[in-house]
């Protein structure tokens, strides 16, 4: 195992994680309790963001526990530090930050599908246009040349939406996936523990 820095969260266990009392076990051992959080962050302690190591390694973590298993986060602290009242503080942080978080990704979400929903709206009046250029066209003449311009006119206007099929299928998957992840830290028990001692 890879030696942290000394400033830097010890994350501890790797997948398979550890089940207990009917919980899967996301555990980080810190080296001291400021270590979870950015040190440039002003905010009063529970409202303080999360350091982005620390906010990383629990968002992968619970992205590889399957949905249908209680999670649970394990904070292991240094005795001095475990039973601080700022350590008390640390599950409503962790909810509180994990809750905003989700709410955000929630907003983001509406916005990519109203956005999509007006990009599809633009792409079917792109291929309407070209549907009714293509008839007037085809109405025109029957030359090799009309033909040309006709298929043309068709294809343009179907890959005019190609980009409002991929914003309306596909894009605003990851952002619905980040809010689940999100909603699931917030809704998780965080546990406090008293590191034990290093063998």
């Amino acid at each position: 195992m890879t030696q942290s820095p000394p400033d830097a969260p010890v994350l501890q266990v790797a997948a398979p994680y550890r089940r207990e009392g009917g919980f899967t076990l996301i555990e980080i051992r810190l080296a001291s309790l400021r270590q979870m959080f950015n040190s440039l962050d002003p905010a009063p302690f529970h409202s303080k963001d999360l350091d982005s190591d620390a906010e990383a390694f629990v968002v992968g973590a619970i992205r590889e526990i399957p949905a249908d298993q209680p999670t649970k986060l394990i904070i292991y602290l240094p005795a001095a530090e475990a039973n601080d009242a700022h350590a008390g503080e640390l599950p409503a942080t962790i909810h509180n930050y994990f809750a905003y978080r989700a709410q955000t990704a929630a907003r983001e979400l509406r916005l990519e599908l109203r956005e999509a929903r007006n990009i599809l709206l633009a792409g079917l009046v792109f291929l309407g246009l070209c549907l009714g250029l293509r008839q007037a066209v085809l109405e025109l003449d029957e030359g090799t040349l009309t033909q040309w311009l006709a298929e043309g006119l068709l294809i343009v206007g179907w890959v005019g939406m190609w980009r409002p099929l991929e914003a309306v299928l596909y894009d605003w998957w990851p952002t619905r996936r980040r809010r689940i992840v999100f909603a699931r830290l917030a809704a998780a028990p965080v546990e406090i523990r008293a590191a034990p001692p290093a063998s």
